[in-house]
């Protein structure tokens, strides 16, 4: 009986050794396509584990931390108020012991908190779910939810505190908020994507800055706007423009009112991206804007020759106006700047001379003090009444560092609890936000790709030619199920997207190792999730005019009933949840400067917010795909739309919400449709092709 057992067994192991050869060669073909390399060590469980984006095993290897995005500080010192923006909360810590001692629950996705002169209350926006949350905090609980536009993000009070102004990054607006009678008084018309927000001293200005840049003809240098209200007459009172300049995230005041600092990045995305050898691809410095209508712009650097000091975010100023603290968050540094050598360069410089110095990277040896090291990604800053203590944000490692103002060295970190462990997600975080892996820090995933949405600038990633195939840059969020990526497609995953060509044309440097790789494809596939759209689609209920659009998607026939060729059919190239068939697409897009290729077709979700549109950026608005670059209805059949219907299309496709929405539920009018569709055999020919 023992013998027979022993053959048994024998033969099971023989049979799994037999059946286990050839699965390791298929194993192994898979991992080489997949990464793109022939030695990379990856393990089923490096995808099958950490690449859910949802389910029990995404629930099991993920944590939920706390990333401290902004914080505020009592008038007595003694709290600090911490946007706890992964948590959803604003922690209160005390200030002496370090420990925190109340958690308040608040928004979706808080971005600001600000505190009223006396201490009694605090203004929280909450930026995916469009309101801002008033706070008691003697008893630490939320009195009321204030409506605001679409993405609340930066806050200020006015001078007497009566109004509250709130920035709303996604629909571009400024709310202006009666604090006692809790309503919506007005909104005003800002830039692109603005979030940082600052009150004069004398209380009669209020400055908001933008990330994107203003809409601009085709391949021309860009412009980003500082947007100036008259905060007595509650208008836009003027746009101050910023040339070749744009995410500026916040901005402030010096107590005299003499100037204001605003964080800034200066791209250089007209040349082929080979120029990052050269050391200027991307530079990063600071905006100065003097006070009244003849007030120069001018833009300083804080790089040096040879290092980088990448994704400067948040700016304070000292009490005494002679210090500015900047919180470079690509490589975990502040940067401390003297502003009397500041003021003294401007005074001592011509025009011709201070516009050199926006290019100039040894200028800042003149003004830059110190820089000082910090934890991963270090966001807001605030000062302590007195100016003796600088506390600095540390995202993505759950800490808020205490900087000695004297010394400019950091006495400690106050540990706010989160968890301990470092997931791979958590980890691909740290890389993303980092620019370490770039020639000379230049620049990470989180310039181009800030908050992982895009930039909206175009690049030319210097590959075969110089000057040719220029690129939009094409959001993160949601990507995990649509490959291939890439405009072109070429990109089969993640792995080959940021390994072996991301350092060919992007860093010019190294690629990750397998482990850094692992980490950061693990984030990108399953952490980026797309906002909310609050703004053309809050509760999933279509309007009037979305629906009609929404027949015109998924229209079979023309205006005169003829019927449309499957591949011309909007929803055959766009289908539900990611409206994507992952598939390459000749649309008669093709300039003179590209290859003659087709294109993969992207993703529609969140499409609102997300210009300029085409693969080179061409079109600035929806509208402009279909009315000046789609020759001989080779983007879909329109032409014969009135332009009441083309305005139904553009609203529906500005109404589409996130994947994860439409993989739940979609219109049963159209599932006849889309059930024919998935059952295409022209469909699913293309897509096992795409994939082999």
């Amino acid at each position: 009986m023992r013998s027979k057992r022993l053959i048994y067994l024998g033969v099971v192991i023989v049979v799994i050794g037999l059946l286990g050869i050839p699965a390791h060669k298929l194993a192994r073909k898979h991992v080489n396509y997949m990464t793109a390399v022939e030695d990379h060590p990856l393990m089923c469980t490096s995808c099958h584990l950490h690449m859910p984006n949802s389910g029990l095993i995404y629930k099991a290897v993920n944590k939920t931390y706390l990333s401290p995005f902004n914080l505020a500080i009592s008038p007595d010192g003694n709290k600090l108020y911490v946007v706890a923006q992964e948590s959803s909360a604003l922690l209160v810590v005390d200030n002496q012991t370090g420990e925190v001692t109340d958690r308040i629950a608040v928004g979706k996705q808080p971005h600001t908190v600000i505190v009223s002169r006396d201490g009694k209350v605090a203004f929280v926006s909450n930026q995916w779910a469009d309101n801002v949350y008033k706070i008691d905090l003697t008893s630490a609980k939320v009195i009321d939810t204030l409506k605001t536009g679409n993405g609340p993000a930066g806050l200020v009070l006015s001078k007497d505190e009566k109004f509250l102004y709130v920035v709303d990054s996604y629909s571009n607006q400024v709310s202006v908020i009666d604090v006692k009678r809790k309503t919506e008084k007005k909104r005003l018309v800002a830039g692109n994507n603005p979030t940082g927000v600052a009150l004069s001293p004398s209380g009669d200005l209020v400055y908001v800055t933008s990330r994107r840049v203003l809409p601009r003809p085709y391949r021309t240098p860009i412009t980003t706007e500082m947007t100036v209200i008259d905060a007595v007459k509650q208008r836009v009172k003027e746009r101050k423009m910023f040339r070749d300049a744009y995410v500026m995230e916040n901005v402030a005041f010096t107590p005299t009112g003499d100037m204001a600092v605003a964080t800034l990045i200066r791209p250089k995305n007209l040349i082929p991206s080979i120029q990052v050898e050269e050391g200027f691809m991307m530079t990063h410095g600071f905006g100065i804007i003097e006070p009244g209508e003849n007030g120069k712009i001018i833009q300083l650097l804080t790089d040096e020759p040879n290092a980088y000091y990448s994704d400067p975010f948040d700016v304070v100023i000292s009490p005494n106006g002679k210090r500015a603290y900047i919180s470079s968050s690509g490589v975990d540094m502040i940067q401390v700047l003297d502003l009397d050598r500041v003021r003294k360069l401007i005074a001592e410089s011509t025009p011709e001379e201070l516009h050199n110095y926006s290019n100039n990277r040894g200028i800042s040896s003149r003004y830059v003090l110190k820089r000082i090291s910090t934890g991963a990604n270090p966001k807001g800053l605030v000062l302590s009444p007195d100016g003796k203590y600088l506390y600095v944000a540390e995202r993505l490692d759950d800490k808020i560092a205490v900087i000695n103002t004297a010394t400019l060295e950091t006495e400690k970190q106050i540990d706010l609890g989160g968890p301990r462990k470092i997931t791979v997600a958590r980890k691909g975080r740290r890389l993303f936000n980092n620019s370490g892996r770039t020639f000379q820090n230049q620049y990470g995933c989180y310039t181009c790709h800030p908050d992982a949405g895009e930039d909206g600038l175009v690049y030319n990633m210097a590959g075969v030619g110089m000057g040719r195939n220029v690129t939009n840059t094409q959001t993160l969020r949601d990507i995990g199920d649509i490959p291939p990526y890439k405009w072109n497609g070429h990109n089969q995953s993640v792995y080959k997207q940021d390994g072996m060509r991301f350092s060919t044309f992007l860093t010019r440097t190294e690629p990750f190792n397998y482990d850094d790789l692992d980490a950061l494809a693990s984030y990108i596939m399953t952490r980026i999730k797309n906002p909310p759209n609050l703004m053309y689609n809050p509760t999933g209920e279509l309007t009037a005019t979305q629906k009609r659009g929404e027949k015109i998607f998924f229209r079979t026939h023309t205006n005169c009933g003829k019927e449309i060729p499957y591949k011309s059919r909007c929803y055959v190239c766009h289908p539900p949840p990611d409206f994507t068939d992952k598939l390459p697409e000749n649309v008669g897009s093709l300039s003179e400067t590209d290859d003659s290729i087709p294109f993969d077709t992207p993703q529609l979700n969140n499409l609102y917010n997300a210009s300029p549109y085409l693969h080179d950026g061409r079109a600035l608005s929806l509208e402009e795909i279909w009315t000046k670059y789609d020759p001989g209805d080779r983007h879909g059949i329109t032409s014969d739309m009135t332009k009441d219907q083309l305005n139904d299309l553009v609203q529906f496709l500005k109404s589409l919400r996130d994947a994860q929405y439409y993989s739940k539920y979609y219109s049963d009018e159209y599932k006849p449709l889309l059930k024919e569709l998935y059952k295409n055999h022209y469909f699913q020919d293309k897509n096992q092709h795409n994939h082999k």
